[in-house]
């Protein structure tokens, strides 16, 4: 009742100030400008002007403007006076206790905090930086404790209630172990696809991880999170990054919520480059038109700058580009896109023209060539039945200025071996030479092996 009373009181005093305002900057005004149009006007409104002038006419005029103004106000004023809800959504909780010597259990990160009162104090309450949840457990020991949160506002006007405002707490004995922390690097494939990270390192290893027994006992490893996404303008050299956050996982990959000392490390990244040049190789593919054949093959890029691990790059000796050729007529210039070969991740060039110019075809036979096995697996031993699988005659189809240059130490005539066991096999010849101009058969096409176990 009493701030019912004092609410009422503080509205008619509201209101009689505002009253007093209105009549004095705006019904005055307005009569005198009245009075101004009338005497413009003269005689024809001298019966208007006698009642307008009237003190009863003015003062009826303030009562209406008064009472549409009072309702306006008061209106206003319920607003700010009554009571409304709010709530404050993941308030975080601060707990009072001796962190050194206990880890507690159970107790939420956040709160939800519904206020209650005057939308004007809690329009102040919000504004103000003080308003936190707190709960004092310093005077508790180890066990199972039920505990009620508070909530601490600089507006004492203002009601509130906490979800949740009392909890079971588990208060456990703060123990400590220390651990080797592992190195995690982690998106790499934002650095420039030049460069390469080959080696990392933290300037701590040894981490010390607190908290409970139990919880500790559940950490498998800790680990140390380099994320090359962080660096700031990457590049080849040693670079250093600051506040490597270390993480403790379980042996199912889970975060384990423990304390860390330090939780943060320094880590020294080598970013390196590796490249090699090698030549770029065309290999026609298909059959030219009949009678006709390959007498040279050039491209506008003979070599080409590859980027990869120093492992792929060893198996590397040139960049192969296969162009089809079949039917092909007359001579011929292909546009083509180069293609990062498997396993590298750059080449330094993305294109080259390459022209194909034809002649007519001749043959050339070439003489005992020895066969050769590969790919046999190291328990057996294959050896050739009758003399006609031990040599072949190689029959090269080219230009005459390709067949002229061929080197025939080069033309090798290979029976492939991979799958079989033992006993007698009839095995294709496959025929290579280094001139990818020419074309290579065998004139033997099968020869009979025997493979026996060593």
């Amino acid at each position: 009742m009493k701030k019912n009373k004092k609410r009422t009181k503080k509205t008619f005093l509201i209101i009689k100030a505002i009253i007093k305002l209105i009549d004095k900057k705006i019904v005055t005004p307005i009569t005198k400008f009245i009075l101004l149009i009338t005497d413009k006007l003269g005689r024809r409104t001298d019966r208007f002007e006698r009642w307008l002038v009237k003190k009863n006419t003015l003062i009826f005029i303030s009562l209406i403007v008064a009472i549409a103004v009072f309702f306006g106000i008061d209106k206003r004023t319920t607003s700010l006076v009554d009571s409304y809800a709010e709530v404050l959504y993941n308030q975080k909780v601060e707990a009072i206790y001796n962190t050194e010597k206990y880890v507690v259990e159970g107790l939420p990160e956040t709160v939800d905090v519904t206020l209650i009162g005057r939308k004007i104090d809690m329009y102040l309450a919000k504004q103000s930086s003080k308003g936190t949840v707190t709960v004092d457990i310093s005077n508790l020991k180890e066990g199972t404790h039920k505990v009620t949160l508070n909530y601490e506002s600089a507006i004492n006007s203002i009601d509130y209630k906490l979800d949740p405002s009392v909890v079971n707490i588990n208060i456990y004995s703060k123990a400590s172990s220390t651990r080797i922390a592992t190195i995690d690097t982690i998106n790499k494939e934002v650095l420039d696809t030049k460069l390469s990270v080959s080696n990392v390192s933290i300037d701590k290893t040894e981490i010390i991880i607190k908290g409970a027994e139990h919880t500790i006992n559940k950490v498998a490893n800790v680990r140390a999170l380099v994320d090359i996404s962080k660096l700031v303008d990457p590049e080849a050299g040693v670079m250093t990054l600051e506040n490597v956050p270390i993480i403790a996982y379980d042996t199912d990959g889970k975060v384990v919520d423990v304390e860390m000392v330090p939780s943060k490390v320094t880590a020294t990244i080598n970013i390196d480059s590796p490249h090699k040049e090698v030549p770029i190789k065309v290999i026609p593919t298909g059959e030219v038109q009949f009678g006709k054949a390959i007498s040279s093959i050039t491209s506008s890029e003979t070599k080409v700058t590859v980027y990869g691990d120093e492992t792929s790059l060893s198996k590397i000796e040139f960049l192969p580009v296969e162009i089809d050729v079949t039917n092909l007529d007359n001579n011929k210039t292909f546009n083509v896109t180069l293609q990062t070969p498997n396993g590298l991740r750059e080449i330094s060039v993305k294109s080259t023209k390459i022209s194909i110019s034809l002649g007519a075809e001749e043959t050339k036979e070439i003489n005992d060539v020895m066969i050769e096995t590969t790919n046999l697996d190291p328990n057996y031993k294959a050896a050739a039945i009758g003399a006609s699988s031990i040599k072949t005659t190689v029959i090269v189809k080219g230009t005459k200025e390709v067949l002229a240059a061929i080197d025939e130490t080069k033309i090798k005539a290979i029976v492939d071996l991979s799958g079989y066991n033992e006993g007698d096999h009839e095995v294709a010849i496959t025929v290579t030479g280094d001139d990818v101009k020419a074309k290579y058969t065998s004139k033997t096409t099968k020869i009979k092996i025997r493979i026996s176990k060593k």
